[in-house]
This record gives structure tokens, C-alpha cells and sequence, in this order.
């Protein structure tokens, strides 16, 4: 202001503008003769919580990007590098010098206008920021750190200038633009950039001095003016901020507004001198004279660099023994206690005298379970979707249980006939589509330098059981029932095994077929039926699986999740029939003892859970319902309440089970479970949906295995063992990868409550995003040494896989360090994006899963997300109130550069909002997956083909 303008002031009013206070010293006194409380706004010390008010950084942000701006102006040809049909243009290669927010914006802006950008700094804190951006970030061999005090460079050493300087007089050679934005607090602008290194630019170049106020970083700089200097454009414009002067008012404006906003209660100003920004600003008080301020403090200091100074204390051998010690205690008590309730368990059944038959059984029911437990574990993640594709197709053994209870004729003749036979066809539609399609996902893992597949060799083991089982059968071998029910059941096992690895997992499919075959044989061929029963037999199970075939025929891999619960569904219909079968036709096994009662009631209320449990299920993963959960008041009780009902139901059916109260006791049981099923999976969000369709797995095996009690059946209770534990398992593992409580997931607890969430609010996101185009990412991609994609849900719905699994080959063979990254529960299924990636032709040797990749992200140039939202939520780690804190991440955030394809800035499926999307590192390709992939591989292409 002019000193008439302060004359005119009020005694006692606050006044704020850009006043130089170490060069106007009149200007000073005559505030404080005026009274005035002055600040000055670009005293405001460069902190974390005075960003908002920083008018230095507001303005050389405008800088930046308008030096870029007359740049362009000046220069000859396009920024960004096309391929015309006259002829190839390359991309313009600019020099940015100077590493603060000036040579940021700039290094953006030339960046988003496609050019190839270097940046020098002396600060090594500014090489991640560049990075992050896209640009090549240069060193000299010299090593010495450049940071100064307020986030300014410090004076360098005659060393260290005389090796920048010969770096710089190898880039004018190269480059076509150059933008200088070097300050030093206090002192003149270093020179950087000499007479000669200008003469040896190439014709038609540019160089742009935002320091020529202060004389400039080159040589030939003449402030305030745009002159040629050897075919070489020199700007050196003063007044590059006025030049976007509505822009910089309004960014001036706002950083005043919040610097008052913040140092006093809304409805007053209240000036706190306690307050370091306040302090440091104000240059004058009434008549005091304020100016120069005291140094901030350590604290405050530390914070300019914008990270947390933190120092690890190392333990000492004795605290990592103590850790190692505890760790090893709780485990080993855990297992202990675990062991003891099973232990215990088996003597309170053995107490209870339930008979040699319930013995029997659950001897193979235990080591059944004791083997599909240690099967799953062996499981590579990669294979859990097909692992979730063959246990259904094993669960459609409850067909056994409708195929010995069918009679009549060619046609059933009563309910409990007919009900068997719709627990064969349903069942029938489980195997074949279930194994169909386990091998159609299989088959996509398959590698051109994969040996042939020799599985037809399986026909010998199936044929030598099949015909001297027959045989043994025929000639009237006592107990050859009894043993051919084990050949099956080991057959299952070994099909599950069979999964843990992708060089025996087609054989573990082809053992699954034989085994379920074996298993139907040996039903069918026992049960002395006349030709017209078995005439319906053959129907019931023809019909029901060419259903099955046509549906795993057509039905599309991005789909797969929907079809896994749709088949959980019939699992648990046929159970429902198989149990109302029993009870309807064959009152006496029912009523035989305790054990086939309460397997009969158990059938029914497992299987009517299962079976609208899934329903539920399949609508919301088809989209037809809402994946949000339902909240009912006080949904807890109402689950208790049902259970109860069951309960009470289970007791009057076990004391009286062929009466009518019996059987209204069971027809209560299947009506209240199906409302528990649906009001179950209704209460779980969408993000518990790959746990929630593991645990309806689990169901089908206990379905499964209570109609091997019912029946007497060592099969099914071997079989519904195994699937039950093993989907218990696999729900376990999915629990841990979210952080999610098991029990809470399965009585439908809220939508993602991890175990870690805290109790206040989520914090809350703050900030922009930055968007970007495919011409900035390609050209990162192939500038890049190191690339992880991170594949989601988005990449399956848009069918993005094909494009993606391109540009991964042909940035491979440019030599570029290319893998894949994919968290447990990706998709609505696990193992669904792996049987993606497989699909389109990607090795699985590249794709990994998150504990073994999770480290590599922050030695990364590019992590590209296609498609996730929830799997990379940083939220999850950061925010202990966040809905899904403690959730185990992929960290794609800890990449040089983070890219995220997605629609729109929207939540996932977990409706949890994403930090990640608002970092500095990150840049938005808000576009369908599909497209942008296909562009990013077009465009990649071109500009490696050039």
C-alpha cells in the first residue's frame, strides 16, 4: 500500500496484503504509527496446517502452469508426440529445474499436454513427488542433500554446482524446453543456465525463467520481456500470475478468507500471537512493531517436509524372545483349548450311548472332516474359485439320497416318490454343470509350454472299480456295499487335494468325476429297482444334467459368482426333498432312533437355509437386489428368536417324529429356516459376499452330511463332511484376508464391521482428485521399469482382461518388469480374477497374490488399478474408525505413480469412500475399464512401435 492509502486507515484495523517487510521498512512504521495490525501474507511459514492460506505456493502454482502455457506458445511444434499420415511427430522433451510448487505445476501441465518432462532438484525429497507425476527425475553422481529451511534449497557446494552444471549442459543438447523456477531466500537467483549452454539448444527451442525478477537462473534472461537469442526463445515474464489474473485473484482471495476463517471463532476475530502462523505473519501490532518474527519451532519445522519424523527404536535380542515367547504361548494355548473341546466333545457323544450305527458314522464323519481341513489349506488362492465350482459339484451327491428313495413306475406315484425324484434332478444339475465348469476354468490356466493333458488315463481306474464292483455285486460278495462306498469318498478327497497346485489340478477334477461316478454306481446298481424305477432313475438324472451342461456351457466367467450360488441353491432344495421324502415315505428309518430323527430335522432346516440363503445370494451378486444389508431393529433377537423356534421344533419332532405334530414340527422348521436363510444373507453387505457364498458352501456340506445320518448313508456323511469343513475352512481364510469376524459374517452381522474398527467417526476425505488421459498414462507405462496391475470387479464386468492381458505382453517384451496383483477376495468370488486373467491368456507365473507382492509397490514406477476400489481403500490401514479398518490392503498407494481406472469416483461395493482416489500420487482415468485398456494398449503400441 501507498502511504497515503495507510493514512486512510483506521486506528485499530487489520490489514493483510503482500508487504515485503524486510524492503519496506517505511511502509512498516507507517502501520505502526497508524495503529494497524498487519499481516503480511507471505510471511505465513510453510507448515502442514497453513497450506490453505499460502499465497507463495497459490501463485507459483499459477506460475508454473502459465510458463508451460507461453512455452507451448513459442514452440514450434505439438507437445505431445502423434502419428499422422505425414509423417511421426515426437513428443516435445522438457527440462523443468527446480522442484517446488512452480516446477510441480509445470511438470503436470507438460505432462498432461503429453510431453516427455525431466526434472532436476537438489532436495532428494522432491524425487517421489516427481515420480508420482510421471517425469524422470535427474541426479548428478555427487551426493549431498540440497533441502533448506521454510521448504526452500539451500546454497550448494562448489562441487556439487560444478556437477549439476555439467548435467544441464548435457540436457540443453537434448531438450526442447526449458523452465527455471531456483530461488533462494534473501539472495540473488543462481545462475544455472549459461550463454553457451543456450547456443547449444536446438533451433526452435524455448526456455522460460520464472526467477527473472530476481536475475534470473539464465544468463540471457532480460526480465520482463520475450527475446530470440540463437533461434532460441528466452521468456522472461514478471508478470506471469497477472497474466491469469481472475484466477489469482480468486486463489489470493481464498487463501485470505481462510486465514482469517481460521484464527478466530466464526462469529469474531480473535489474533492468538500463541499461534505460530499468526505470529509469524503479523509484522506489525497496534504500535508495536512485530517484524522479524521469532523461528519456528523444531516441531513446526519438522512438519514442512509433510511427513512424520519418527524413529524406530530396534529391539533387543531379549524383547524379540519375549515376542517370539508370547506369540508361541497363545498359540499353543489356543490349540490346546481347541483340542480339548473336541476330546471332550467325543467323550459326551460316546456318553450319551447313541448306538454302533451313530458311531460308525461319526468315525468317517471326523476323519472326513479332519481331512477337508487339512486338504483346503493347501489350496493355492488362485485355484479357490475352482475349488468353490468342484465342492459343488460333489455336494450334488445328495442325488443318492433322492435315488434310493424313488419307487412307482416310469413316473413317481406319491409325493414323498415324487419328491425324491425332484432331489435327483436338482441334484443331477449340481454334478454335471459343476464339474463342466470346473474344467472350463481350469482349462483357461493352461499354458502353450503346459505338457499335453493325459487325463483319459483316469478311464482305467473308473473302469476297473466299475466292473468289479458289478462283478462282486452280482456273484453275491457279502459287505462289498460297505467297501465301495470307501473308493468314492477317497476319490472326493484326493479331487480336492488335487487343487493345491495348477500342474494336478485338471487331474483333481477328472478324480472328482470319477469318484461321484463310482458313488451313483454304486447306489443304482443296489438297489434292486424294477426297469421302469430305473427307467425314471436314468430320466431324472438325464434331464437334470443336460440342464446343467447347457447352463456351464453358456454361462460367462464374469458370471461365475452368480452360478456358484445358484447351485448352492439346489444343493439345499434337494436336501429339503430328500428330508420331506424320508419323513413322507419312510416313517420308520425316521422314528428308527434319535440320531435318524434329529438328522432328518437337521436335513430340512440346513437345506431350506442353504437353499434361500442363496437365493438371496444370487440376486444380489446378478444385481437384482440391492448389495447393501438389510438393518432390521433388533435383528439379533429376531435371529435368536428363529433358532429358538427350530429348537423347540427339534424337540417335539425327536418325541414324537411320525405324528402329526411331528410332521407340523417339520414343515415349521423349513418355513422358519427359509426366512432365516433369507433374513441371514440379507443382513450381509455386499463387501462379506465372497465370505458369505464360502459359508452357504460350508451348508451344503452339512446338508449333505445330515442325510448321511438319516439314511445310514457312509458316503454322503463321509462326503458332507468333507465339503462341510473344508467350506468352513475356505470361509476362515476369506475372514482373515478381510479382517472380518467369522460369527459375525454368518449371522449376518453389519455390512463390513471388521474386528479392528474403532468407535468414532470414519475420517473424513479432503482435498481433489487429478484426472488424467490415456495418452499421460501410456506414456508413463512405457517409460516405466517396474509396473503392477491391480485387477477388480470393474475390469470382470467391462471384460477389460483381453486389452489389458495385450499390453501386458507387449510391454514385457519392451523390457518392462510387468506382474499382476490380486487380493484374496477380488471380485464376488474367490479366485475370480485370477480365472480372468487365465481367460485372456495371462501366465499365472505373473499374477500374484498379496502377501507375496505387497512389498513390492513402493519400488514400483507405475501401480495401474483397473476396476478395484475396496481391495486398495487406504482407509483400511489409516483410519481406525473406518468401516473397513484393519482390512488387509493391496498398499497401491506406495507406488512412484498410482493410476485408477473406474467410471466414477464412486464407493465399491464395500460403500466405503477411498483416500486413494485424493492422493498426490494418484492420478483419476475416470472412464469405462474396458475402453481406457484398450486405448492404453493402442496408444502403448504406437509409441513403442515408433
Amino acid at each position: 500500500p501507498s502511504l497515503a492509502e495507510i493514512s486512510s486507515l483506521k486506528s485499530g484495523a487489520v490489514y493483510a496484503s503482500i508487504l515485503a517487510p524486510g524492503q519496506n521498512k517505511e511502509t512498516l512504521d507507517a502501520l505502526r504509527n497508524q495503529g494497524v495490525t498487519a499481516f503480511s501474507m507471505e510471511m505465513i511459514p510453510r507448515i502442514s496446517r497453513a497450506h490453505a492460506f499460502d499465497i507463495l505456493s497459490s501463485m507459483a502454482n499459477v506460475a508454473g502452469y502459465r510458463a508451460v502455457i507461453e512455452a507451448a506458445n513459442h514452440f514450434g511444434r505439438f507437445f505431445a508426440g502423434q502419428m499422422t499420415a505425414a509423417g511421426r511427430v515426437p513428443p516435445a522433451k522438457v527440462l523443468v529445474i527446480g522442484g517446488g510448487v512452480a516446477g510441480l505445476a509445470a511438470t503436470q501441465t507438460a505432462k498432461n499436454m503429453g510431453a516427455v518432462v525431466r526434472v532436476f532438484d537438489t532436495r532428494s525429497a522432491v524425487k517421489e513427488q516427481v515420480q508420482s507425476l510421471g517425469a524422470e527425475f535427474l541426479e548428478v553422481a555427487f551426493k549431498e542433500e540440497g533441502a533448506g529451511s521454510g521448504g526452500y534449497a539451500k546454497v550448494m557446494s562448489k562441487e556439487f554446482i560444478e556437477a549439476e552444471m555439467k548435467l544441464f549442459a548435457k540436457q540443453c543438447e537434448e531438450v526442447d524446453v526449458i523452465i527455471t523456477t531456483a530461488l533462494i531466500p534473501g539472495k540473488k537467483a543462481p545462475t544455472l543456465i549459461t550463454k553457451a549452454m543456450v547456443e547449444s539448444m536446438k533451433p526452435g527451442s524455448v526456455v522460460v525463467d520464472l526467477a527473472a525478477e530476481q536475475g534470473g537462473n539464465i544468463e540471457v534472461t532480460q526480465p520482463g520481456k520475450a527475446i530470440v537469442h540463437n533461434n532460441v526463445t528466452c521468456i522472461g515474464y514478471t508478470d506471469l500470475v497477472a497474466r491469469m489474473a481472475s484466477l489469482s485473484s480468486t486463489l489470493y482471495s481464498n487463501n485470505i478468507t481462510k486465514f482469517f476463517n481460521s484464527i478466530g471463532p466464526k462469529d469474531r476475530l480473535h489474533i492468538d500471537f500463541n499461534d505460530e502462523v499468526v505470529r509469524q505473519a503479523c509484522v506489525t501490532h497496534a504500535n508495536d512493531l512485530m517484524f522479524p518474527p521469532p523461528p519456528l519451532s523444531a516441531a513446526s519445522s519438522a512438519a514442512t517436509s509433510g511427513k512424520k519424523q519418527e524413529v524406530k527404536k530396534a529391539l533387543t535380542a531379549e524383547e524379540k524372545f519375549a515376542i517370539a515367547d508370547e506369540k508361541a504361548k497363545l498359540s499353543t494355548r489356543g490349540g490346546a483349548m481347541a483340542w480339548t473341546v473336541g476330546m471332550g466333545t467325543i467323550v459326551a457323544l460316546g456318553a450319551c450311548n447313541p448306538g454302533a450305527e451313530f458311531a460308525q458314522l461319526f468315525t468317517l464323519f471326523s476323519l472326513a472332516g479332519m481331512a477337508g481341513y487339512h486338504v483346503v489349506w493347501g489350496v493355492t488362492p488362485a485355484l479357490h474359485s475352482p475349488l468353490m465350482s468342484v465342492t459343488n459339484a460333489i455336494s450334488g451327491l445328495t442325488t443318492v439320497g433322492g435315488m434310493v428313495l424313488l419307487g412307482g413306475g416310469l413316473l413317481p406315484t406319491t409325493t414323498a416318490q415324487a419328491f425324491a425324484a425332484g432331489a435327483v434332478v436338482i441334484s443331477s444339475v449340481n454334478i454335471a454343470g459343476g464339474f463342466l465348469v470346473t474344467g472350463r476354468m481350469l482349462d483357461m490356466f493352461r499354458r502353450p509350454t503346459d505338457p499335453p493333458d493325459y487325463s483319459m488315463y483316469y478311464a482305467v481306474p473308473a473302469i476297473t472299480f466299475g466292473g468289479g464292483y458289478l462283478a462282486a455285486l452280482y456273484a453275491g460278495v457279502p459287505h462289498i456295499q460297505e467297501f465301495a462306498y470307501i473308493g468314492p469318498a477317497l476319490a472326493c478327497i484326493s479331487s480336492i487335494g488335487g487343487l493345491s497346485a495348477q500342474t494336478t489340478a485338471r487331474k483333481g477334477n477328472v478324480i472328482g468325476v470319477v469318484g461321484v461316478s463310482a458313488a451313483v454306481l454304486a447306489t443304482a446298481a443296489n438297489m434292486n429297482y424294477s426297469p421302469e424305477v430305473y427307467g425314471q432313475m436314468l430320466a431324472a438324472m438325464g434331464v437334470g444334467g443336460g440342464i446343467g451342461l447347457v447352463i456351464a456351457n453358456r454361462i460367462a466367467v464374469t458370471s461365475l459368482p452368480q452360478l456358484v450360488a445358484g447351485f448352492h441353491s439346489l444343493v439345499g432344495l434337494a436336501a429339503m426333498l430328500t428330508s420331506g421324502a424320508v419323513f413322507l415315505g419312510d416313517p420308520a428309518t425316521v422314528a428308527h432312533s434319535n440320531v435318524h430323527a434329529v438328522s432328518t430335522y437337521l436335513g430340512e432346516m440346513v437345506g431350506a437355509i442353504t437353499f434361500t440363503g442363496s437365493l438371496i445370494a444370487f440376486g444380489k451378486l446378478e444385481g437384482i437386489l440391492k448389495s447393501n444389508p438389510i438393518e432390521l431393529p433388533a435383528k439379533g433377537l429376531l435371529n435368536l428368536t428363529m433358532l429358538g423356534v427350530n429348537m423347540a421344533g427339534l424337540a417335539v419332532f425327536i418325541n414324537d417324529p411320525i405324528s402329526t405334530m411331528g410332521g407340523a414340527a417339520l414343515a415349521t422348521s423349513a418355513g422358519v429356516s427359509s426366512l432365516m436363510g433369507l433374513h441371514l444373507v440379507a443382513s450381509i453387505g455386499g463387501a462379506d459376499m465372497p465370505v458369505a457364498i464360502t459359508v452357504l458352501n460350508s451348508y451344503s456340506g452339512w446338508a449333505l452330511c445330515a442325510e448321511g445320518f438319516m439314511l445310514g448313508n457312509k458316503l454322503l456323511t463321509m462326503v458332507g463332511a468333507l465339503i462341510g469343513f473344508s467350506g468352513g475352512i475356505l470361509s476362515y481364510i476369506m475372514c482373515e484376508a478381510m479382517n472380518r469376524s467369522l460369527v459375525n459374517v454368518v449371522f449376518g452381522g453389519s455390512n463390513t464391521k471388521t474386528r479392528s474398527q474403532g468407535t468414532g467417526e470414519a475420517m473424513k476425505i479432503e482435498g481433489t482428485h487429478t484426472e488424467t488421459d490415456v495418452a499421460a498414462v501410456a506414456e508413463s507405462l512405457t517409460q516405466a521399469k517396474k509396473v503392477i496391475v491391480v485387477p477388480g470387479y470393474g475390469l470382470a464386468v467391462a471384460k477389460a482382461q483381453y486389452a489389458i492381458a495385450d499390453m501386458a505382453k507387449i510391454l514385457t517384451d519392451h523390457g518392462v518388469d510387468f506382474k499382476f496383483a490380486i487380493h484374496p477376495v477380488a471380485g464376488r468370488m474367490p479366485g475370480q480374477l485370477n480365472v480372468l486373467l487365465a481367460e485372456a491368456g495371462v501366465p499365472y507365473d505373473v499374477v500374484h497374490e498379496m502377501d507375496e507382492i505387497n512389498h513390492e509397490f513402493e519400488t514400483t514406477d507405475v501401480a495401474l488399478v483397473v476396476g478395484a476400489n475396496d481391495t486398495i481403500n487406504s482407509a483400511a490401514l489409516e483410519d481406525p474408525n473406518s468401516p473397513i479398518a484393519g482390512m488387509p490392503v493391496l498398499e497401491a498407494w506406495k507406488a512412484k505413480q498410482t493410476v485408477v481406472i473406474k467410471r466414477t469416483l464412486g464407493t465399491g461395493y464395500a460403500d466405503v469412500n477411498n483416500p486413494v482416489f485424493f492422493k498426490p500420487s494418484t492420478n483419476m482415468l475416470l472412464s469405462d475399464a474396458k475402453t481406457a485398456c484398450e486405448g492404453l494398449r493402442s496408444r502403448v503400441n504406437d509409441i513403442i512401435s515408433q
